[in-house]
């Protein structure tokens, strides 16, 4: 009985997950493993080795380990494609309908912010991403993604309300701004919209960063510090001021002594 239903668990996971990479397949337009060799993601997406001519590529990556990604899928953020310039791809995309620019990131070199800046321009016109600093975003080593929405209709380009002429091909230009060169870690044209995108897992200190806010609102404000006396204690024992006894009482060993003194003199004077 029990293996009877262990094998028509194991046989339904099979199935959702060939299902689900089925449905992963069916939006996948364009994957392209930047700088990098064919690859077969946790997803099921099946990434094709980047084969453009223009540019340099790099797997300079492969050094340092990523955040925010399976082992195994690290390989697509440790490849690149940069240029000192610029660099473009140019992919034929004909159908009418929605879709999305997918593009991964990864700083693997700077250890600061504004070191590397640049931009995304499509097919000339529409500049899709502005000033973009990986490392401002999500530091070194670490993911990140960029999705930009577009839609292919009757022959003309929409990406976010701004219309242009369309031939069936979708230029993806990398264009260096004045901070170092432009690079991608890999391409994705997602036929849908961005709901269906399996995302990144949220980064670690942004989630302790919202569970401090949460837990400074919820405690009381600290007192207002008032000023109070202070009572200073000096060092060594305490030591009675000599000026403050009463003078006659420190007389009276003298009376005592001139007293004892008196009947002495006067026995030796009858002498």
């Amino acid at each position: 009985m029990i293996l009877a239903v262990l094998s028509k668990v194991i046989i339904w996971l099979l199935l959702t997950s060939q299902c689900y990479s089925a449905g992963i397949s069916d939006n996948i337009v364009y994957a392209i493993n930047c700088g990098g060799d064919a690859h077969t993601d946790a997803h099921g997406i099946k990434y094709r080795k980047d084969n453009l001519k223009a540019g340099i590529t790099s797997d300079y990556g492969r050094n340092i380990p990523i955040q925010r990604v399976p082992k195994e899928d690290q390989i697509i953020y440790q490849t690149e494609r940069y240029d000192l310039k610029s660099f473009a791809y140019e992919l034929d995309v004909i159908d009418d309908g929605d879709y999305v620019l997918w593009l991964k990131f990864a700083e693997v070199w700077f250890n600061a912010p504004n070191m590397k800046v640049f931009e995304v321009i499509l097919n000339d016109e529409h500049t899709v991403i502005e000033d973009l600093d990986i490392f401002t975003k999500v530091g070194r080593g670490t993911a990140h993604d960029e999705y930009i929405p577009f839609q292919i209709k009757n022959g003309r380009l929409v990406v976010r309300g701004k219309s242009s002429s369309y031939n069936g091909k979708l230029k993806i230009e990398f264009q260096r701004l004045d901070r170092d060169n432009p690079k991608c870690n890999a391409l994705i044209i997602w036929k849908g919209n961005i709901e269906q995108i399996p995302k990144l897992p949220p980064m670690p200190q942004a989630e302790t960063l919202d569970d401090t806010v949460d837990q400074d609102e919820n405690e009381e404000p600290p007192p207002i510090a008032t000023k109070q006396k202070r009572h200073l204690k000096t060092s060594g024992p305490k030591v009675p001021d000599p000026y403050t006894e009463d003078q006659s009482s420190s007389l009276i060993p003298l009376f005592i002594a001139v007293g004892a003194v008196v009947p002495v003199i006067f026995c030796l004077c009858r002498l």
